[in-house]
């Protein structure tokens, strides 16, 4: 997708940076920022928004807890 990028920070555990460098590695992707751009494009195109947002998937893999 084409259009201006906005410069962002967010907080991210060390398994999900690991996660997107992994992607990044295997699928030849640049850099983290388009990795993450690459999961937020799926997820507004073709994401089940009800699914990804719903209360049972809303969970913290580090504290075992739910949001």
């Amino acid at each position: 997708m084409a259009g201006n990028k906005e410069k962002f920070t967010f907080d991210a555990r060390d398994y999900q940076l690991s996660f997107l460098r992994d992607m990044m590695q295997q699928y030849g992707i640049k850099d983290e920022g388009k990795a993450l751009r690459i999961l937020l494009d799926y997820a507004v195109q073709d994401g089940d928004l009800d699914q990804i947002f719903s209360k049972k998937n809303m969970r913290c893999i580090a504290c075992g807890g739910v949001v």
